[in-house]
């Protein structure tokens, strides 16, 4: 079934609230995560100092962790600002990124699980099932397959670990164990750019914010974010020229033009037509 407007609703109140959204995230690409931010209308933080991280937190309105670039400190500052957060109410997002590369990711992912309240947990088909017990290897930070049905995946873990799932994809899956949305926007380009993945955790970041149903949130972020990338590649020359008009039309993206193009379904036994590039 086809979700009437949600995502052009949720990208004018990200615009007229510009709440702050506090990143703990990826070295490799945390100037992308604060431009993705800043243009969508939100307004970025990057802190990551233990000595100031829950103070951090605790000005923002949604919370932003990335294991991209994993250290040993590094987790404890998001410990500190996931306490913080937990504390305020704010909406605290994980994206597990490499997640079943090596045995570190995973149990400093399995930490923030057990210590800090995850709201919302990110990754791509791999990295979610490494989290959800599976046996699978990720390739660096990049999807591996993984058998089985994904949706039934996410759900089984959203509704173990009590928050919402975010499998990237495809299609994109987000449930949060009892309502399951199916995004299909995006482009093959998505996955030709380092980074893309980590921005999208932003984005759900930013819509977290301003609405407390996380899964709609996530849903609507993600559909905004492949829309504006369905019309960067339109334009697009290769990788490069497309990462950069990605942040263009991310920019000029108007809620009636994302309500028009959204494409986001209930998981009801109805998919979208179309194709889209690999796991990114």
């Amino acid at each position: 079934m086809k979700i009437k407007i949600i995502a052009g609703t949720l990208l004018a109140r990200v615009r007229a609230e510009s709440p702050i959204v506090h990143h703990l995230t990826n070295w490799v690409t945390i100037y992308d995560c604060a431009s993705v931010t800043k243009t969508l209308g939100a307004s970025p933080v990057m802190a990551h100092a233990p000595e100031e991280a829950a103070a951090m937190a605790g000005i923002a309105s949604a919370l932003v962790l990335n294991i991209g670039t994993l250290t040993v400190d590094f987790v404890v500052a998001m410990k500190l600002a996931a306490k913080s957060a937990n504390k305020k109410g704010i909406p605290v997002l994980l994206d597990v990124c490499g997640a079943g590369a090596t045995r570190l990711r995973d149990q400093k992912s399995l930490e923030l699980l057990n210590e800090v309240r995850i709201d919302i947990l990110k990754g791509n088909v791999s990295e979610v099932a490494r989290i959800a017990g599976k046996a699978v290897r990720t390739r660096g930070v990049d999807a591996t397959c993984v058998e089985g049905d994904r949706v039934a995946l996410a759900v089984k873990l959203a509704r173990e670990r009590k928050c919402t799932v975010v499998i990237t994809g495809p299609e994109d899956v987000v449930t949060d164990g009892t309502v399951t949305y199916l995004i299909r926007n995006g482009h093959a380009l998505m996955s030709g750019v380092v980074g893309t993945g980590c921005m999208a955790a932003s984005v759900i970041g930013a819509f977290a914010a301003v609405e407390k149903d996380l899964a709609l949130a996530a849903a609507s972020g993600l559909a905004c974010f492949g829309i504006a990338a369905e019309r960067a590649a339109a334009l697009a020359q290769g990788p490069a020229s497309f990462k950069e008009k990605l942040i263009d039309n991310l920019y000029r993206l108007d809620p009636k033009t994302a309500g028009r193009f959204q494409k986001v379904y209930r998981a009801s036994g109805t998919f979208c037509q179309g194709k889209r590039g690999t796991d990114r």
